[in-house]
């Protein structure tokens, strides 16, 4: 039993591999429409991995900024579920932790929230110590220092009166 449920999941995730690689050879549309069968797939109560790594793939073939927000808020949710999770799936959200808060902070960037966008990038760059010394890791760092640099220089953004970010 325990084993049949693993080869479902694997073969979730291998599915959602299948459509980040369509989305990074440019088929943002056909991508986008993988993404959205497997949400339905496996719903809001599927497995937080699952939800957590579509969710944050799902926001980068939106257009709307504010939709790409919604998208890795859904992601961040996910992740945060990691309770009840098995270790590896566990140390696996763990790890997203750094790119998570890094994609809000550039959706809140992109929407002009420069302030809700710091508070993501230093939720980040806490959260960096879970990155490996690999290529990925390496990238999200420089990601974050990029964004850093942009943002020292811009000021910070007026309270809109809207809800208060996470």
């Amino acid at each position: 039993m325990a084993e049949r449920q693993e080869q479902a999941a694997d073969a979730v995730m291998t599915r959602i591999g299948q459509a980040v690689m369509l989305l990074h050879g440019g088929d943002r549309e056909e991508a986008r429409g993988r993404f959205l069968d497997l949400w339905s797939e496996i719903g809001d109560d599927g497995a937080p991995l699952h939800r957590c790594t579509l969710a944050h793939y799902m926001a980068d073939t939106q257009d709307d900024p504010s939709d790409e927000l919604a998208w890795d808020l859904r992601a961040l949710s996910a992740a945060e579920e990691r309770t009840e999770l098995h270790q590896g799936q566990s140390l696996a959200l763990r790890a997203l932790y750094p790119s998570l808060h890094l994609n809000l902070a550039a959706d809140y960037d992109k929407l002009g929230r420069t302030d809700a966008a710091r508070n993501h990038l230093l939720q980040a760059r806490g959260a960096v110590g879970a990155l490996t010394d690999d290529g990925y890791g390496d990238g999200v760092r420089a990601a974050i220092g990029r964004l850093e640099l942009r943002l020292n220089e811009a000021p910070p953004s007026e309270s809109t009166g809207s809800a208060p970010d996470r």
